[in-house]
């Protein structure tokens, strides 16, 4: 059979953020139609965000002619992390901004020094007071060169986020090659801003004076799509998993292979086969920032190792705390050390 990948919802929660920085209307195709992304378009609509998207509708269109408040309240950025990457838009666009530090997370500490740190390089004041951070920069963002310390996706385009309306050229470096921060480039030079060198380790802006607003489709959920190519292969199937890029599956797509499982480039998608009589083979892998293993698909990956015909390693390297499946999965009757 086939079926369709929806809309990568890491990827639209960044680009609605982004609409903070257009003074024109940004509307998005293929938006995942999630708690996430509605709750975001919630946090937008409370800064003066004119935001239109008719339930079970995949357009969304968001007008931030006038943004009437610079506060995100705790309230709303505890429930969801990705929310607090409306400090970056706010503080290039306005001048200032507050925002509550987000809440704890399931999968680990993902602190958001990173984030500070690349904004008082382009000049910000930062306090922390009480659980907010209060960004100022009252005459406008300066270019800066950001080496990051280690690879981080929210750092990568959070800053990204702030630096299109800074004065001068921003350079980042070590930034994270993610398939979304491509994404997110798109949108923002479509919309007028001078992103190069995205997709790999070192980035360049330069900074323009406003941006105009675009209509953007929102790349296909790699994860969503690396789940149903797992899922496949698992059930011995024939699928066409539609909107699936092997550029973005590279990693999964060479594991699968190891494993048996016979993928195949076409012109809508993916197709995944697997001979069911044939015990899949034992694969052994790491998570990595991307291009390598996503650490995303690590419990599905893990849960496709169960049923192959040997022993295989999966070595966690992104996050901590990130094997909470595998109990599961032996109460299952899986045979898991960890």
């Amino acid at each position: 059979g086939k079926i369709p990948v929806s809309g990568a919802k890491n990827s639209a929660l960044k680009l609605q953020a982004a609409s903070l920085l257009c003074e024109e209307p940004l509307v998005l195709t293929s938006m995942p139609n999630l708690a996430d992304t509605r709750f975001m378009a919630d946090l937008l609509k409370s800064l003066g965000v004119e935001v239109e998207w008719p339930k079970g509708e995949a357009l969304c269109r968001m007008h931030a002619a006038n943004i009437s408040s610079t506060i995100a309240p705790y309230d709303l950025v505890r429930k969801m992390r990705a929310t607090f990457n409306v400090l970056g838009p706010l503080l290039a666009r306005v001048g200032h901004a507050t925002v509550s530090l987000p809440g704890g997370c399931a999968i680990g500490a993902r602190p958001v020094d990173l984030h500070l740190k690349a904004f008082e390089a382009m000049g910000a004041d930062i306090v922390i007071e009480e659980g907010y951070v209060k960004a100022a920069a009252l005459r406008g963002l300066k270019g800066a060169h950001i080496v990051f310390p280690f690879v981080s996706v929210g750092a990568t385009e959070h800053a990204m986020l702030a630096a299109v309306l800074a004065h001068g050229e921003t350079i980042l470096e070590n930034a994270a090659c993610e398939p979304e921060i491509g994404d997110l480039a798109i949108c923002l030079n479509a919309c007028g801003a001078r992103i190069s060198g995205y997709g790999t380790p070192t980035i360049r802006i330069e900074g323009v004076a406003k941006l105009t607003g675009t209509r953007h489709d929102v790349i296909a959920d790699r994860i969503e799509a690396g789940t149903f190519c797992i899922a496949a292969a698992a059930t011995g199937g024939n699928v066409l998993v539609e909107g699936a890029r092997a550029e973005d599956l590279g990693a999964l797509i060479d594991c699968l292979q190891q494993a048996g499982v016979t993928v195949e480039t076409e012109t809508k998608g993916l197709r995944i086969k697997r001979d069911p009589t044939k015990r899949l083979k034992p694969v052994d892998v790491q998570t990595q920032p991307h291009p390598g293993f996503p650490t995303d698909l690590q419990a599905q990956f893990m849960a496709l190792m169960c049923i192959a015909d040997g022993t295989s390693t999966i070595r966690e390297n992104i996050f901590e705390n990130r094997f909470m499946h595998a109990p599961e999965l032996s109460r299952l009757g899986a045979n898991i050390t960890v």
